[in-house]
């Protein structure tokens, strides 16, 4: 057996971590719904980020195949930007469109409650480790 009684541990705490990075690129999509600039005031959209997991989480675990971590969080450059037709905007082209970032709402929803009830089932496993663990000891005591 690899790891034993605390290797559950882990897992459950390397897939709450991975579930909180993917909360947090979540979040930073929806807050940035809007920006039509860049952080130096250039007309820009923001470009919606992805995160991508990977098996095994060596920092926690010890392993590379036992929980997950972060392989790598990127921008979203496939999707269009969201052209609307609003001539009197700062924002403007020429033809009078403003690009705003490819975030999808419902899209970023979705993602937000997955991630929340992911981070709740390793809640769950990480309190059953714990119950487990407890009725171990009980049990030789």
């Amino acid at each position: 057996m690899i790891g034993g009684i605390f290797s559950m541990f882990d897992i459950s705490a390397s897939g709450m971590r991975a579930e909180r990075a993917r909360m947090n690129v979540t979040a930073q999509n929806l807050a940035n719904v809007n920006t039509t600039h860049d952080e130096n005031g250039n007309v820009a959209p923001y470009c919606r980020k992805r995160i991508y997991f990977k098996p095994g989480a060596p920092t926690i675990t010890g392993s590379n195949i036992l929980g997950v971590s972060v392989d790598r969080i990127d921008e979203d450059t496939e999707t269009e930007f969201i052209k609307k037709y609003e001539p009197g905007h700062p924002d403007a082209d020429d033809d009078g469109y403003v690009s705003y970032p490819n975030v999808q709402v419902p899209l970023e929803m979705v993602d937000m409650m997955m991630a929340s009830r992911a981070f709740q089932a390793n809640v769950t496993c990480f309190e059953t480790a714990k119950q487990i663990f407890s009725g171990s000891l009980q049990i030789i005591a």
